[in-house]
């Protein structure tokens, strides 16, 4: 079996797809990954045996560059050009496309996969983007959710219209160009009518109901068995546990580590900061920067996380039983901020840009000896077989597929 995982995003994109293709490969299956040509992404894939197809631009460089190079749209239609061109070679003789990352590309990937006649699974690593009663969508940059709306399925309506508007012209373009028909609705022409959610039932409940059936696997996580780096365990051994200090792939505005570091040491922490893609840590005396770590060897050791709340390491942060402050930086954030605070398990900070003073309340919640007990239980209803059940589904579809094709044959 040949299995084709293709996604456009950060590194919350892509490494959940290193733990799938491990599973899938566990199954004897050979798969390859779609992803954008950074550095960073081709390293984590050949450090795990898997081929890196490059496609698109730099990620980092499209999520650090300020102003962005090009319009919304521009870009979408960049990234669904990208994928009718890097796919149709790479899925040659596969078996199923599995697509996920910004919709625009998974956009571009389902449709190739049509084109090819070859089955695809939509997944998705927040459930904001599949439609429901019981939550919003997403808002998109210059297209911001009216106020006065407070009916969510006339807010996914709007929703619909607004992802026709900015990605539907180049979708049905590339679509045109290959012989495909248009498609109406572009939003369900992604999300399909199974999609799967790749969260954690506990930290990430699925309510439905909605127009279609989902399948909640469970996170897709890989166990990182790296060593932390010498001269971090002796920093860790060194005195007590210190706080983390990170924002993943966020340009963050200017201020915002100095104002989380400074309201961290003000309670007698140290800190440990990492880079990013902000490249944090360059001016901040005293703190221990690291770049490419172990994070759930890390987290396991700190007092605190506090970071930006992307899906991956709200995730790493609850398995390991860290008290965390989520301050929120955009899209789906928010959200995992509310879900860290609902479930006491740490603190969420109004907004994105803290100061020394507005963390203050936030870090003596997630400091406090009843959230450090309330977080280690939660982490004990955490589930560590998502990737392994999506590699079970992905092998049943398949087998699936092939009978229905031998049937017809």
């Amino acid at each position: 079996m040949r299995v084709l995982l293709s996604t456009y995003g950060s590194r919350g994109d892509v490494e959940p797809l290193v733990a799938l293709a491990v599973r899938l490969r566990a199954l004897d299956a050979e798969v390859r990954v779609c992803a954008p040509p950074d550095e960073e992404f081709g390293q984590r894939l050949a450090g795990v045996g898997v081929p890196l197809v490059p496609v698109g631009p730099s990620a980092r460089a499209l999520a650090t560059s300020a102003p962005p190079p090009t319009s919304l749209p521009e870009r979408a239609a960049m990234l669904i050009a990208s994928q009718f061109e890097a796919i149709p070679p790479a899925a040659e003789g596969c078996d199923a496309v599995v697509a996920t990352g910004a919709l625009p590309a998974a956009a571009g990937a389902r449709s190739v996969a049509e084109l090819l006649g070859i089955p695809s699974v939509s997944v998705t690593f927040q459930q904001l983007t599949l439609p429901s009663p019981h939550h919003a969508p997403l808002a998109y940059p210059g297209r911001p959710l009216p106020p006065g709306v407070t009916d969510n399925r006339a807010l996914w309506d709007l929703d619909a219209r607004y992802v026709n508007e900015l990605f539907g012209e180049a979708l049905n373009a590339n679509r045109a160009s290959v012989g495909l028909p248009p498609v109406a609705d572009v939003r369900d022409h992604v999300v399909g009518d199974r999609p799967w959610l790749a969260t954690d039932p506990a930290l990430d409940p699925w309510r439905g109901p909605a127009d279609f059936e989902v399948v909640q696997t469970g996170a897709w996580v890989l166990p990182d068995e790296r060593p932390l780096p010498v001269e971090l365990e002796a920093f860790l051994d060194d005195g007590a546990p210190p706080v983390y200090v990170g924002f993943g792939s966020m340009r963050v505005r200017e201020g915002v580590a100095d104002a989380v570091v400074s309201a961290v040491r003000a309670r007698g922490y140290r800190v440990v900061v990492a880079r990013g893609w902000a490249d944090l840590g360059e001016d901040l005396d005293g703190c221990f920067v690291v770049g490419e770590v172990n994070h759930q060897a890390l987290f396991r050791r700190v007092a605190a996380v506090v970071h930006h709340g992307g899906a991956g390491t709200t995730t790493t942060a609850a398995r390991a039983g860290a008290p965390q402050v989520v301050v929120p930086q955009l899209a789906d954030q928010p959200y995992w901020a509310g879900r860290v605070a609902g479930l006491g398990i740490g603190a969420a900070h109004d907004g994105p840009v803290p100061t020394a003073g507005s963390l203050s309340a936030a870090l003596d919640t997630a400091l406090a000896p009843g959230t450090r007990a309330r977080a280690a239980a939660v982490a004990g209803e955490l589930r560590g077989d998502g990737a392994e059940v999506a590699a079970e589904l992905l092998v049943d579809l398949v087998g699936r597929e092939g009978s229905a094709v031998s049937t017809r044959d």
